[in-house]
């Protein structure tokens, strides 16, 4: 037989059931102290009448005249019973000096001997006690009644400690309802408090959600990409090392609002948007980031998850297969052109023009290879070499002119291995695109490329300049033009606005700069500069910049 294990309680279950029995203990024990305190209070209310009463009756003109009569009861038995009726006490007893009665409640004991104490009112002091009488027990006051100064009779008056009890009792009934009710209210509102606390807790037990908030902090720090939580106000709930490495963050941000951040203005805006965002590129101070954006909503608005990727390297690896495609354009183009000569030469040799073909076919050698002895010659660099040689055959295709300046010097093995390739292809191919763009359908249409190295203060610097004969870029956007987004150009399929933003982002990330100014035919005029640290025998150093060529003219 299978026996089935209860589950535990849920949290919001075992609250209910504490703040229940917390609520019934406190009311419970509030209700019997204020029974015992009430009780206290009304023997205490009925010893202060019983004297009141007691007193009043021994000063009383009428009482000492009727204890000098011959028959004392006759007159003062009818005058007890009265007060008796008008003051709302059990029993008013008068009697001698010797406590014999005078008065009774039942007259059958007149003439009785007082049953209690009567030494220290014989003595001329009044005072209060507790006695069982023949009513039974009740609180007393026995008093002096004086003439002159001497005492002539004694007066008691008393409360039955029964009739005491009943006041008590019918205080405690209205104190029983009070209880009552505050207890039901208290059930009410726990249990309305513990319900609403069951959905926010999905009816886990406090093992449960420990456990949760264990696991929860193990995949918080287990996960490589960046995690961020907001709430309602937009202020950093969460926050994992994967977010704080991205977002280019330290120190406590918790609490902080996303504004306060100092990241970016569009990934700041993106942060701050009410919509969900999926897949967008931003850029952060030294990364590529694609971002998506959900809302937490239970009725309203919670907060926002956020999640970040790192797409540094894979933007990179993009912008060379971009190269790449470009450079497969251009071998395609450049086997075009090749299969036109050739043809041409072949139509030569059969038309018995075998002179003329062989001067086509060397001037046509001469000019390839002229072009690539000068961007050789200037650039040394394989890798910037190659990247010219495919933007060049690019830019002829789009009918633009791509020149080498004659200042251009980089020789192989002069680049430091803190200044890789990548960055370079993406700094300098991202610059010759944007110009390309800028040049096509102008009268000329020309980029420049400069690439050279020179010191300033004795530092070695890389210094790459591109310059074009477009429109210009208004000196108001001189800035704008490297956020991600800004673009004049209309957008074309994945969005414009990203080049020279990746490009002052790989400036930035090895401490150099990138200005924009007007070129002089017009036009724009972009520089890029960068440090070249120690990087062994290939890095350079002042003494080998001053002997190499400076600025020059352009070719």
């Amino acid at each position: 037989m299978h026996l089935r294990v209860p589950r535990p309680r849920s949290l919001a279950g075992q609250l209910f059931a504490m703040q229940a029995v917390l609520i019934a203990v406190v009311v419970v024990g509030y209700a019997l102290f204020t029974y015992i305190s009430d009780r206290g209070q009304a023997e205490d209310a009925a010893g202060r009448q019983a004297r009141a009463v007691s007193l009043a009756i021994a000063d009383s003109p009428s009482v000492v005249a009727a204890i000098g009569t011959a028959d004392p009861t006759a007159r003062l038995q009818p005058y007890a019973v009265r007060v008796m009726r008008d003051t709302d006490v059990d029993f008013v007893t008068i009697m001698d000096p010797y406590g014999i009665r005078w008065t009774h409640p039942d007259p059958a004991q007149i003439g009785h001997p007082f049953q209690g104490h009567i030494e220290r009112a014989q003595r001329g002091e009044t005072f209060t006690e507790t006695y069982t009488g023949t009513l039974g027990p009740s609180v007393r006051a026995v008093t002096p009644v004086l003439d002159g100064d001497r005492v002539v009779g004694l007066v008691s008056a008393g409360i039955k400690v029964e009739e005491i009890s009943k006041r008590a009792q019918e205080q405690l009934t209205a104190l029983s309802g009070v209880a009552a009710g505050a207890l039901l209210l208290g059930a009410v509102g726990t249990y309305v408090i513990n319900a609403r606390l069951r959905r926010h807790t999905h009816g886990m037990n406090a093992d449960e959600l420990s456990r949760m908030h264990d696991y929860h902090q193990a995949a918080l720090h287990a996960v490589r990409e960046g995690l961020l939580m907001l709430d309602g106000q937009y202020r950093v709930a969460l926050i994992n090392d994967g977010g704080r490495e991205l977002l280019g963050v330290s120190g406590d941000v918790v609490g902080a609002s996303v504004a306060d951040l100092g990241l970016p203005a569009q990934l700041t805006g993106a942060l701050l948007a009410s919509e969900p965002r999926v897949d967008e590129v931003h850029l952060a101070a030294e990364r590529v980031l694609v971002v998506n954006t959900s809302p937490v909503s239970g009725g309203e608005r919670r907060g926002t998850v956020v999640t970040l990727r790192d797409v540094t390297e894979l933007q990179s690896l993009t912008g060379e297969l971009d190269s790449e495609r470009g450079f497969t354009q251009a071998l395609r183009s450049q086997a075009h052109e090749a299969a036109n000569r050739l043809h041409t030469v072949v139509s030569l040799i059969e038309l018995g023009r075998a002179e003329e073909a062989v001067e086509f076919a060397t001037a046509e050698l001469e000019l390839a290879q002229a072009l690539t002895d000068q961007v050789v010659a200037a650039v040394g660099e394989p890798v910037l070499a190659a990247l010219l040689l495919g933007k060049t055959a690019q830019a002829n295709e789009r009918g633009v002119e791509l020149v080498v300046a004659r200042e251009s010097r980089l020789d192989d093995g002069l680049l430091p291995p803190s200044l890789p390739a990548r960055d370079l292809v993406t700094i300098l191919g991202n610059l010759v695109d944007n110009a390309v763009d800028a040049a096509q359908g102008a009268v000329p249409s020309r980029v420049t490329v400069a690439a050279y190295t020179e010191s300033v203060a004795e530092r070695p610097e890389l210094v790459m300049r591109v310059s074009d004969t477009g429109a210009g870029v208004d000196p108001a956007h001189a800035d704008l033009v490297f956020q991600r987004g800004f673009s004049t150009k209309p957008a074309g399929e994945g969005g414009r606005g990203l080049g020279l933003a990746l490009v002052r982002q790989a400036v930035r990330r090895h401490g150099g700069t990138l200005t924009v100014t007007e070129a002089e035919g017009g036009g724009a005029l972009f520089e890029a500069r960068l440090p070249l640290g120690d990087a062994g025998s290939g890095t350079a150093t002042p003494a080998t910049l001053a002997a190499r060529p400076g600025p020059g003219g352009s070719v």
